[in-house]
């Protein structure tokens, strides 16, 4: 019986083996269709979880993330009211009746805030300066965000609603000086900027307050509503229609493929702030699409496995001898490549040999030019100074005021200190040394540099205003080379406002964790600030500059490790930054 089965079986295997290859590639073809209608079956069934849940998982992180900037642009404009009750210009601008610059100065606040508009009232409600100039003169004494602030210490929160559609959010709060209420500070928030965002999206979301009420809502039909009513009124064009009819193909699906057969998926989170509620309705749209184009995907395979086994079956000698015939000219083409690849590589070797040579030479000529250059640069300004107090001394000669000429002697011998001080420190470029580091005041260093530029300010009618702290600021350095940085900047500031008819030039010196010095001028500002700390580059007529100054300047203020930079003024005009390590009482002391 074991002999005749295995005989019948031998049998069978045998006539199969030798069975025509029609039924062969029929029974492949029916075993490769059960295979792919099992596999769509299950990819169908385990993608449309998975992805029903990523998509609610996206719809509560998109929920969070709005109620998040939602909550953040609120709380950052709640400070402004009161940091603007205390501007001094403001209170001024109230007691005196004079708001001529007022509507300027929220202009120029309003750019760095962010709001939507700031709007000053006086003490009876009368808008007396704005950031829309065309709501100058409006009375507001009735509005609640009036009254209210001139009644309550802080600042007091309004959603007011417009005349067309949607509401304005308000900040308000009073500006009094002495006990006296002198007026109202309002501060309008641009919420409406996330309804634009929101809308950009297949969402829809809404935002209501403590009552229910919305106040924000990316279909304009749901404002000043509940949501109940909103739901009545929205439209067949609406979000919640367009997701019902994008989901009325999934009665094919399992039911908890899409959330227990509701076709929009209802989020909702809570805003702390006043009781607000923000909700979105998220459709199922792109979840059908993922999963068709994932199925789409696999039967395209199994189309191009069927094809490559008919593929396999008729033309396997022949792809074999391709094979080895494409094998055999990719190694032909891979040898003369390589050959290539080394004649290229001995020409580079001995390109390169000569391109050092060359360099070197250059770099000899560089170092030599740059040089000269930094000399010439650097002595410019004490020379020109010089050659001015000399005129000065010669005309007190002449009149016989010879106490002043002296005095006049006494400043050129300290430009030649100096003159020499600067050819110290090129030697002390050159062996890479540096001289001991001593407090410095650097109050009484800019006095010293002012001191030296004073000819060139007299001859301009240059107008300097100095902020200057009570306390002197020290930092550990050489007050020789940190003047030497003050002056260039000053000399940069009095270059750049040659053209400008009423020449200004404000610095500032602060003291916090870095001494910082800023020189501020109004002329026409940087044109490339990339390049400005580059040697040899200047914007100045040939003559007038060789374009060391700026980086000499960075080199010594690095040296000091500290920072020089540059940046241009909102207002017009180049803002010159020098930040010191300051030097420390403790660390004072110790160096006395």
């Amino acid at each position: 019986m074991k002999s005749e089965a295995q005989s019948d079986s031998s049998g069978f295997f045998r006539r199969f083996r030798g069975a025509p290859l029609g039924w062969r590639l029929r029974i492949a073809i029916i075993a490769l269709l059960l295979v792919t209608v099992a596999t769509v079956w299950v990819t169908n069934s385990l993608l449309t979880s998975r992805f029903t849940e990523s998509t609610r998982n996206r719809a509560e992180l998109r929920l969070a993330l709005y109620s998040g900037n939602l909550l953040s642009e609120l709380r950052r404009n709640a400070i402004v009211p009161q940091l603007l009750a205390r501007d001094p210009a403001l209170i001024s601008a109230l007691q005196s009746n004079d708001f001529s610059l007022s509507t300027q100065r929220l202009i120029s606040f309003v750019e760095e805030i962010g709001a939507a508009s700031l709007v000053l009232l006086d003490s009876d409600g009368r808008t007396v300066a704005a950031t829309d100039r065309n709501r100058l003169g409006e009375g507001h004494r009735g509005s609640p965000y009036f009254i209210d602030a001139i009644r309550s210490n802080a600042t007091i929160f309004s959603v007011i609603p417009r005349e067309a559609s949607g509401y304005r959010f308000v900040y308000s709060r009073r500006i009094e000086a002495n006990s006296e209420v002198l007026g109202v500070i309002v501060v309008e928030v641009d919420l409406q900027k996330f309804e634009r965002a929101w809308s950009g999206i297949s969402d829809a979301v809404m935002v209501t307050d403590s009552t229910g009420n919305i106040i924000l809502s990316t279909e304009p039909q749901w404002r000043g509503l509940d949501e109940a009513s909103a739901m009545l009124r929205q439209p067949p064009q609406g979000a919640i229609q367009r997701a019902i009819r994008a989901t009325t193909d999934w009665h094919v699906l399992p039911p908890d493929a899409y959330l227990q057969g509701e076709a929009v998926m209802r989020m909702e989170t809570r805003i702390p702030f006043r009781g607000w509620q923000m909700t979105s309705f998220t459709t199922y749209s792109s979840i059908r699409e993922r999963v068709n184009a994932v199925i789409a995907l696999e039967i395209m395979v199994f189309a191009i496995l069927l094809a490559l086994a008919f593929y396999a079956l008729s033309r396997r000698a022949t792809f074999r001898m391709a094979l080895f015939q494409r094998e055999s000219a990719e190694l032909r083409a891979l040898n003369a490549r390589l050959q290539r690849e080394i004649a290229e590589r001995e020409r580079v070797e001995k390109t390169l040999e000569v391109a050092e040579q060359t360099l070197a030479q250059s770099s000899k000529l560089a170092a030599l030019g740059e040089m000269s250059a930094a000399v010439s640069h650097e002595l410019n300004q004490p020379l020109a100074a010089m050659k001015t107090y000399l005129a000065g001394a010669r005309l007190l000669l002449r009149r016989d005021r010879a106490e002043e000429a002296l005095a006049s002697f006494g400043r050129i011998d300290g430009l030649i200190e100096r003159m020499g001080a600067i050819t110290r420190q090129l030697k002390s470029y050159a062996r890479k040394g540096a001289d001991a580091f001593s407090p410095v005041n650097l109050g009484e260093a800019l006095a010293s540099s002012l001191s030296m530029m004073e000819p060139q300010l007299r001859q301009r009618h240059v107008k300097i205003t100095q902020i200057l702290p009570e306390d002197p600021v020290v930092v550990m350095g050489d007050r020789m080379r940190i003047e030497q940085v003050m002056v260039n900047l000053l000399r940069n500031a009095l270059d750049a406002t040659k053209s400008v008819a009423e020449p200004d030039v404000e610095i500032i010196l602060a003291a916090g964790d870095m001494a910082v010095l800023t020189v501020r001028d109004n002329g026409y500002g940087i044109e490339d600030i990339e390049n400005l700390f580059e040697p040899f580059y200047t914007t100045k007529q040939p003559g007038d500059g060789v374009g060391l100054g700026l980086a000499i300047s960075s080199g010594i203020v690095n040296d000091h490790g500290g920072r020089l930079t540059a940046r241009n003024g909102q207002k017009g005009g180049a803002v010159f930054e020098m930040q010191l390590p300051i030097l420390e009482n403790d660390g004072l002391e110790a160096a006395e």
